[in-house]
């Protein structure tokens, strides 16, 4: 999600059905500046371990403590209160890259 020129990154529904019980999340830290397509945190679940990488360059303004002591929350809700962090984002532009969210669907189609 994007909201002005910050940036919710997260896994999507589909990504934490695939890993299963998300039992711990790597999260980095607060200021930290981050590249388009760079690992930026880690999920763990009871079947692999998972690299997050950042979908544009932006600094790390906010991190979702909250997984620390409920990964689980990723597994109940993913696209909400699941999120890993906040990034500002150092160019917009990079967002015209991404898939939108049907896109995504139909990705998920072709692949299913």
């Amino acid at each position: 999600r994007v909201d002005g020129d910050v940036g919710v990154v997260g896994i999507t529904d589909y990504a934490q059905e695939q890993l299963g019980d998300v039992v711990f999340v790597d999260l980095p830290a607060i200021g930290k500046a981050v590249t388009q397509g760079a690992e930026t945190a880690v999920v763990e679940s009871v079947k692999a371990a998972s690299e997050i990488y950042a979908p544009v360059a932006g600094s790390v303004v906010e991190v979702n403590d909250k997984l620390s002591d409920n990964p689980g929350m990723v597994n109940e809700d993913a696209m909400g209160n699941g999120w890993f962090i906040k990034l500002k984002i150092a160019d917009k532009s990079q967002l015209d890259a991404l898939m939108t969210e049907d896109q995504y669907k139909d990705y998920l189609k072709s692949i299913g």
